[in-house]
């Protein structure tokens, strides 16, 4: 009787303590909302919206099934029914919508596009026995800053994917000028291919490659500060040189904050938990010995040093696929200004997360109050200011209430 007398007094008290840190985090509605954008605007399955960091405030608009369209940064113009095609490469893109995975997945312009004109896309490509994510390199057109080359593709990497889901797709340029791209494991479930702890392949990993030079036998080079390229143990000797952190199941999506430099990285679950993580230099995030801050599978393990914990999660209660976001950086709205923004495909639900680094513990995770939209990605344009996307290829924009 003693002994379980005891037993319910550590439940409780694990209880209590989890109930009290709880009660240390904000989770008051932020005073933001949600609207509807460029109403008008027809673009199939709208999977990135960004901008060119020329000044030029512009905005680029991809669409999953292999285009990108250039609009005028004027989301209330309820006359755009249009976007310029900026670049066509549908003939060499694979997307089902049955297989909803694949397709045109990431869009990242050189931070010295003004002057190179050059640009960087993932997309997925029919392949036998499966097929391929690519990552290539664009130019713009010299006589149109409207128009891009399809010709002009310089293909950088070429990873085979032996699954249709779990591709990652982000690609992304770091402060240090870097080229950052986001793996997943390679689909199916329960990380089958086992590549979350394998250092020796790509996916399930953050690769770093710097897309302006060269090394021998590749059209870019690998960072001589990469965390895997030196090391004597027989792991590192057999490393993709490429891989700056790994052990991710399908990091949709990352972004770095634009004034601190963090990036950041939501990871979709599987079974349970859904995670936000703060992504560094050679860090191992569990896969697929670990779901969020919790064992997995068979082979599942507890905290270990090496490992490194999500600052955030959440159960399938709540929501069922992360839709990564970044930190907002924009000026029209104070209320969040420093958080990082993030919602759920499944659920339709979003939040503005306050992380305190200092003493890494999250401080706030505000509700915001909006319909419920399944959400594809999200995006800045060259102020900061956020917009999103649904699935429904609609556009969407933050606002304060």
């Amino acid at each position: 009787m003693k002994t379980i007398s005891m037993l319910l007094f550590i439940v409780v008290l694990v209880i209590s303590q989890q109930a009290f840190a709880a009660e240390k985090v904000d989770t008051s509605p932020a005073p933001v909302k949600i609207v509807k954008v460029f109403p008008y605007l027809k673009i199939d399955r709208p999977i990135v919206v960004t901008h060119a960091g020329d000044g030029s405030d512009r905005l680029f608009i991809a669409s999953q099934k292999g285009k990108v369209y250039v609009v005028p940064n004027t989301p209330e113009d309820e006359d755009l029914e249009e976007g310029k095609l900026f670049l066509d490469i549908s003939d060499r893109v694979t997307y089902n919508d049955k297989q909803n995975e694949e397709g045109l997945l990431g869009l990242a312009f050189h931070p010295k596009f003004k002057e190179n004109g050059e640009f960087f896309i993932y997309y997925s490509t029919p392949d036998k026995p499966v097929n391929t994510s690519v990552i290539s390199r664009f130019r713009v057109s010299g006589n149109d800053p409207d128009k891009a080359l399809a010709d002009s593709e310089k293909v950088l990497m070429r990873v085979k994917q032996p699954a249709w889901n779990h591709g990652g797709g982000t690609v992304v340029f770091g402060p240090d000028g870097k080229l950052y791209i986001a793996f997943g494991d390679g689909g199916a479930g329960n990380d089958v291919f086992h590549n979350g702890q394998n250092l020796s392949s790509v996916l399930g990993t953050i690769c770093r490659i710097d897309v302006d030079h060269k090394d021998p036998g590749l059209n870019y080079a690998i960072p001589k500060d990469n965390p895997f390229l030196h090391g004597k143990s027989a792991e590192i000797k057999t490393a993709r040189k490429e891989i700056w952190a790994y052990g991710l199941r399908n990091p949709w999506r990352i972004a770095f904050d634009t004034k601190t430099d963090v990036l950041w990285a939501g990871d979709v679950g599987q079974n349970i938990w859904e995670e936000i993580d703060i992504i560094v230099k050679g860090g191992n995030y569990g896969w697929s010995v670990r779901e969020g801050k919790h064992p997995f599978g068979p082979n599942g393990v507890e905290p270990r040093p090496h490992l490194i914990e999500p600052i955030w999660e959440y159960d399938h209660s709540v929501g069922k696929s992360i839709t990564g976001g970044s930190v907002y950086r924009g000026k029209k709205i104070p209320a969040i200004q420093g958080a990082y923004v993030y919602g759920d495909y499944v659920s339709g639900k979003f939040w503005a997360l306050k992380y305190d680094a200092q003493n890494k513990k999250v401080t706030a995770n505000h509700v915001i109050e909006s319909p419920s939209i399944p959400v594809m990605t999200f995006g800045t344009d060259q102020n900061g200011e956020m917009f999103l996307t649904s699935s429904f290829s609609e556009i969407f924009m933050l606002k304060s209430k």
